[in-house]
């Protein structure tokens, strides 16, 4: 259902599109659909019988009337299918690859901050990567390709894609944005959820003048921090700019915080409630914080989520 929508131009409310987070969840007022993979965690059963589906795993079996809670049009950014060609790689750590695609000169590109691109595989199959650049640097994209084993895509990117290698990218994908203000910013990243809020990070810092932005990153080792240097380097040049490292596996030395990373943030951040909060990472790390920051004071309203998951192929 989320990907007939998103053919048809229409960005419906969806994140991690593997049916853990719950995001993309409508009503079905009329027609019937199936889970291909069975009901997906992000959905009960209770909720099932009241008419309630994700649209991400859910397969239309006849035209459907639904209800949801939030629409954005093509009219906000254009979704477009384009060739890219790999500028050049870069191992970011053991399981992490940098790429920075060039697109066509003659074709322009639009997104917002927090948004992702879809890589077009063979047999219709696709993978999602958040931009790691904000749209005022667009010369490049920058997405960071983690290794999973006998990834579709991931195993390509580590054993046969070299610089000039050509892809096919759709997007830009995803209501995970940017919103422009002058309350503090709080960033909360686990693993690879760290890419679009280093998009963030470098939007405010280099456009905006004001704003305070706090980064907690999470990881298990700080091998996975593989970006530590140059957030630190950021930190000493920018006052308005604050970095946490956290290490959940590795006992944690200075300049690391040991535990998982909303904890982190419960010990060392106070006035919650004054923050804009943007967290990207696995489903367990945003499960926690949606339900811990609320309860230390954090606005729900201003608590926006992209959950990192494994969709089915």
């Amino acid at each position: 259902m989320l990907s007939g929508a998103l053919r048809e131009h229409l960005n419906l409310p969806h994140s991690c599109k593997g049916g853990s987070c719950g995001t993309c969840r409508v009503r079905v007022i009329k027609g019937s659909f199936a889970y291909p993979h069975g009901r997906p965690l992000g959905i009960t059963a209770d909720e099932e019988s009241e008419g309630h589906a994700l649209i991400c795993q859910a397969r239309a079996l006849e035209d459907l009337e639904i209800e949801i809670r939030d629409i954005r049009h093509v009219s906000d950014v254009e979704i477009k299918s384009l060739p890219t060609r790999i500028e050049k790689m870069r191992l970011f750590a053991p399981d992490v690859m940098g790429l920075l695609l060039r697109l066509p000169a003659i074709e322009s590109f639009a997104w917002q901050c927090g948004q992702y691109v879809d890589v077009m595989l063979a047999g219709e199959r696709r993978r999602s990567f958040s931009l790691a650049n904000p749209p005022h640097d667009a010369a490049l994209l920058e997405l960071h390709v983690r290794r999973a084993p006998g990834g579709a895509f991931s195993e390509q990117v580590f054993r046969t894609l070299r610089a000039g290698s050509l892809l096919r990218i759709e997007g830009p994908l995803g209501q995970f944005i940017y919103r422009p203000g002058e309350r503090p910013l709080l960033l909360v990243g686990g693993g690879t959820g760290y890419v679009p809020l280093k998009a963030m990070i470098r939007q405010v810092l280099e456009t905006e003048s004001r704003r305070d932005v706090t980064l907690f990153w999470g990881a298990r080792t700080a091998a996975d921090l593989y970006e530590d240097a140059w957030l630190r380097e950021l930190a000493a040049k920018h006052k308005r700019f604050r970095y946490t490292s956290v290490l959940s596996d590795q006992v944690a030395a200075a300049p690391h915080e040991h535990g998982f990373v909303h904890e982190a943030v419960i010990r060392k951040v106070a006035g919650l409630a004054g923050f804009d909060i943007y967290a990207a990472g696995p489903p367990a790390m945003i499960d926690a914080v949606r339900a811990a920051l609320p309860a230390q004071g954090a606005d729900p309203e201003r608590i926006y989520i992209d959950s990192f998951d494994y969709a089915h192929a």
